[in-house]
């Protein structure tokens, strides 16, 4: 079930060059909303609505939070959106993270798929982990969100400028060596969801990917989202908006 509105906007925050993050009051959104699901929103001028993972949500102050990057002229008219304005938004959409009751988790986002781990980490609490990757210093979002949150957080950035320097996927294994999780989540370039789900089968570890895709109608009736997937030994055609956008990493067909 989703809802479709125009909200108000209570907060609006720069994070980073180019990258904002929006707080939307949308009591009956965020009453159904769950970590890993997105919203569709509409930016003024143009036909395709453009999609924003869900970072971050509060039930009891009746908001979610959208993150994301200008990556064109569409999320550029965004950004123009401030505090006090209206946002229209179709949400909340697609198949969020499995919340596993008492069990550990790590959750490993990639540049602009950090935003997503908020709220699963959140959801973990105490018993996550938050690994994110960044090209550098510059680039580096939301650690005070999951410290603030109690998670423990471990930051690494390709040109060592703030953090350790290398890989996610270099962090994700180290970890896993101290302490096997019951559950790896992750979002972010699929070459790095690849590796990841890689490592997980090889450790014998639950884990689930989420999928970043371009996508037009956001609810399934469309096919300009799909992705390649394979339910009972047979690949199919999967649609991110819809099926995803979190799958079982096993699942996904990422050649």
């Amino acid at each position: 079930m989703y809802k479709q509105g125009k909200y108000q906007i209570v907060s609006k925050k720069t994070l980073a060059k180019g990258i904002f993050d929006i707080e939307v009051l949308c009591p009956d959104v965020a009453e159904l909303a769950e970590a890993g699901q997105f919203a569709q929103v509409a930016a003024e001028g143009f036909f395709l609505r453009r999609p924003i993972s869900i970072c971050d949500i509060d039930k009891d102050k009746g908001t979610i939070r959208l993150v994301f990057e200008i990556r064109g002229k569409g999320t550029e008219k965004l950004a123009e959106l401030n505090k006090g304005q209206l946002i229209d938004i179709i949400a909340p959409l697609g198949k969020g993270f499995k919340v596993m009751e008492g069990k550990k988790a790590i959750c490993v986002g990639g540049g602009i798929g950090v935003p997503p781990m908020v709220g699963i980490a959140k959801a973990y609490g105490k018993n996550a982990v938050a690994i994110s990757g960044f090209r550098n210093m510059a680039a580096v979002i939301l650690q005070e969100d999951f410290k603030a949150a109690g998670v423990e957080t471990i930051l690494w950035t390709d040109d060592g400028s703030a953090g350790r320097k290398g890989f996610v996927t270099d962090a994700l294994e180290e970890q896993i060596a101290k302490e096997k999780p019951d559950i790896i989540v992750a979002c972010g370039p699929m070459v790095m969801l690849k590796r990841i789900a890689d490592i997980a089968e090889k450790n014998g570890i639950e884990c689930q990917v989420s999928l970043e895709q371009r996508m037009a109608c956001g609810v399934g009736a469309c096919l300009v989202c799909a992705c390649r997937t394979v339910k009972d030994g047979k690949e199919i055609h999967s649609h991110v908006c819809k099926d995803g956008p979190v799958f079982d990493s096993k699942e996904v067909v990422f050649e």
